[in-house]
């Protein structure tokens, strides 16, 4: 799995939207790695969009996301696979304006959003090396797969509109595949979340959600020393909801495009940069985001 991670904190970046959405955009997920090896991230991102929905009594949203984010991962060996195991928790502050029902309204607020957990393997093309077997791996084709699960931790207050936390779980599986042509490799992910109800949602009512699809493709190239790029792009797809069993017409086809920087600063630490933009909108979160990532790595004879 990768000891780089472009999006593992990306998630929480755009969660001030009602409706939690996919939108990751993480290069390298299925690349191999040598086992036994442990990871602490830390990162900073500022994000600033509208949203975009028919589903809500609200206009003219604008919000400001300022998110720090830790995250601890560790490099496995699962049944002679390489596997992965990563934690995120983040916190952020959010402030934004829009119209409530035509009345003008402020929202400032900071506080957790929902934790995340994630375990993943590699069935195919990527099996568990130590340090120094790595050194003789080259990558040709990867199949993967892995299941990530949120909690409802995050800040919630069910009189507001727009929070930090969702107030429920998700689970998403996903497949992915990576396959190296050289010094270039084409990535593809596809994954399903699945929501629980949240029963407290805005007025005290119930909001279901039905699975939201999603697709990664990435181009990543690796320039040598450690140092890689990547062209990212996604589309979710699904994801409608019901309010007290009202259909709230707010299916999500959305796409948004990235670009990811990767470069080493010693054998145990290294920075990463990225930027997204929205493509298309037709219902959530539509925003600019940007930021940056040091992660720490330690352990199997580093």
């Amino acid at each position: 799995m990768a000891p780089h991670k472009s999006s593992l904190l990306t998630l929480y970046f755009l969660l001030a939207a009602t409706h939690a959405g996919a939108a990751d955009l993480e290069p390298r997920a299925y690349s191999n790695a040598p086992v036994g090896l442990n990871f602490v991230i830390a990162g900073y991102a500022y994000s600033q969009g509208g949203l975009s929905t028919d589903a809500l009594p609200l206009q003219d949203a604008q919000l400001k996301i300022n998110t720090e984010a830790f995250a601890y991962a560790r490099t496995l060996d699962l049944w002679g696979n390489s596997g992965k195991f990563d934690l995120v928790v983040p916190y952020a502050g959010l402030s934004g304006s829009a119209l409530v029902a035509g009345q003008p309204q402020e929202r400032n607020v900071s506080g957790l959003l929902d934790p995340r957990l994630r375990l993943s393997v590699n069935f195919y093309g990527s099996p568990a090396l130590s340090m120094q077997e790595f050194g003789k791996y080259r990558q040709d084709l990867i199949v993967g797969g892995s299941v990530q699960v949120a909690a409802p931790l995050g800040q919630y207050e069910p009189s507001r509109l727009i929070n930090l936390g969702n107030h429920r779980w998700f689970i998403k599986p996903e497949m992915g595949i990576s396959k190296a042509f050289g010094a270039l490799t084409l990535e593809l992910a596809e994954a399903v979340t699945f929501f629980t109800s949240n029963d407290n949602y805005f007025g005290g009512k119930t909001l279901e959600q039905a699975p939201l699809s999603s697709t990664q493709v990435h181009l990543v190239y690796d320039f040598g020393r450690g140092v890689w790029g990547a062209l990212d792009a996604t589309y979710d797809y699904g994801g409608h909801t019901t309010v007290n069993g009202v259909d709230a017409n707010d299916r999500q086809e959305n796409s948004r495009a990235g670009l990811t920087l990767a470069m080493p600063v010693n054998r145990n630490n290294s920075i990463k940069f990225y930027y997204s933009a929205g493509v298309a909108t037709r219902t959530g979160s539509d925003y600019k985001l940007g930021g940056m990532f040091w992660q720490y790595r330690w352990g199997n004879g580093l």
